[in-house]
């Protein structure tokens, strides 16, 4: 194979690419946006919640972790509209699936860091007379987030990776663009390894960070 035609290949088709990276930074975002809240919430309900209100948390939390993602996201274009009796359309789908997806994943590593917070952060905020509306944003979820950085970087890692299957339901994504240049040209080879380092690039580069941070965090520790 030639390298310099390959490059001058793939240079023709960098707008298309880019386009279709921005898409899937933009999704994952939005998961990452709307995840991260939602998991921070559940992890507060399964550490102190309502008995029943654990319990459809932890259902969530099962289900989501237990099952493909593909079939979340095509329950969510395919099955929910029919429930509704609307069109929900992919852009939808896809936020909602993401989001479930990263609130699943990340109630976990925010419910392990809660139980790291000693009992006596809870007590002090009890004592002071601080009220829970002041207490968890103030208080907890600072320290929640602080201990919790490595295992949600390394989830954002895995939610950006898992984003490539909304090319699926038609969004034009990194995947999606690398398909349809694929198939318009008849050149999978260079444009779908172009596609697989531009994933790995980033996702190696967020995972560097992870180190350099667990790396940091533990000499805090040590302190």
């Amino acid at each position: 194979m030639n390298i310099t035609a390959a490059l001058g290949f793939l240079w023709d088709y960098r707008l298309a690419l880019s386009i279709g990276l921005g898409n899937t930074l933009y999704f994952t975002a939005l998961g990452l946006a709307f995840g991260l809240t939602l998991g921070f919430l559940v992890s507060v309900v399964r550490q102190a919640g309502h008995p029943v209100l654990r319990v459809i948390a932890t259902t969530y939390v099962e289900i989501f972790r237990g099952t493909p993602v593909l079939i979340q996201l095509f329950w969510f274009f395919f099955c929910l509209p029919a429930i509704l009796g609307m069109e929900l359309g992919n852009v939808f789908s896809t936020v909602l699936t993401l989001s479930l997806y990263m609130g699943a994943i990340s109630s976990e590593s925010f419910r392990a860091a809660l139980k790291s917070i000693g009992a006596e952060q809870r007590d002090a905020c009890v004592a002071l007379g601080l009220p829970a509306r002041v207490s968890v944003p103030y208080v907890i979820l600072p320290q929640t987030v602080l201990r919790a950085v490595p295992t949600l970087l390394s989830n954002c890692v895995t939610l950006f990776k898992e984003s490539a299957l909304v090319s699926a339901v038609g969004m034009a994504d990194l995947m999606y663009q690398g398909q349809m240049i694929a198939d318009s040209t008849a050149r999978p080879i260079e444009i779908l390894t172009a596609t697989a380092l531009i994933y790995f690039v980033i996702a190696f580069s967020v995972t560097r960070i992870v180190s350099f941070y667990e790396r940091g965090y533990l000499a805090r520790m040590r302190l």
